[in-house]
């Protein structure tokens, strides 16, 4: 609950490096060149969020595995909604001979940019909450901490097996409590669409239809 902050900042720079990669690939695309070779001429200069990533998606290409596979494996290693849509527009394109890929990341980049935006905004929404997580739990602690440090006397009733009864129940209640508000500060992410076994792609669900553009 006390580091919600770092790990919303970190998921709000993953889905701006994947906005930033797929401009990348959308502008080596244009120069006329394939997919395995546009991922690999962008594995070094990919956004720092999704570099080692994407590096390694280079080096699974390199060494011979077929690119739907290896672009399944890079969706796993990400484990983001945005890039679930990026990452099935190739692997569309890539076992159809898709030749609009192009407009498609264009358009995916767009989406991810205001997912970006849309994050931001509800994160600094949230902020509040999580301030207000932080100091009920620390204030909690310490009271408790305190009490067994400073007043042992005071706890003396909770030796007994009621005691431990009536202290089992009062820590099931505060348990409860703390996960009610650490989901209230947490920011629900949306779900997958590469999750789960074989990370099947289904044109259907794709967003908008924009990925199925990429093999028509």
């Amino acid at each position: 609950m006390l580091g919600q902050a770092a790990a919303q900042r970190q998921q709000v720079a993953r889905v701006e490096g994947i906005a930033g990669w797929t401009e990348m690939l959308r502008d080596t695309l244009a120069a006329a060149a394939g997919i395995e070779q546009t991922i690999i001429a962008t594995a070094d200069t990919a956004p720092e969020a999704v570099r080692p990533q994407v590096r390694a998606l280079a080096v699974r290409i390199s060494a011979g595995q077929r690119l739907p596979d290896a672009l399944r494996h890079l969706a796993d290693e990400l484990d983001d909604a945005t890039a679930d849509l990026v990452i099935a527009s190739l692997i569309l394109a890539s076992e159809r001979q898709g030749r609009r890929l192009g407009p498609v990341l264009d358009a995916l980049a767009a989406t991810a940019r205001a997912h970006v935006e849309m994050r931001q905004r509800i994160d600094a929404g949230r902020a509040r909450v999580r301030t207000t997580v932080r100091v009920v739990v620390i204030t909690t602690v310490s009271f408790a901490g305190g009490l067994v440090l400073l007043n042992p006397e005071f706890l003396s009733p909770y030796d007994t097996w009621r005691g431990q009864l009536v202290l089992m129940l009062i820590g099931t209640v505060f348990a409860g409590a703390f996960t009610w508000l650490g989901r209230m500060a947490r920011l629900e992410q949306p779900a997958r669409i590469l999750a789960g076994p074989g990370l099947s792609v289904d044109p259907t669900r794709l967003k908008g239809g924009e990925a199925r553009k990429a093999v028509t």
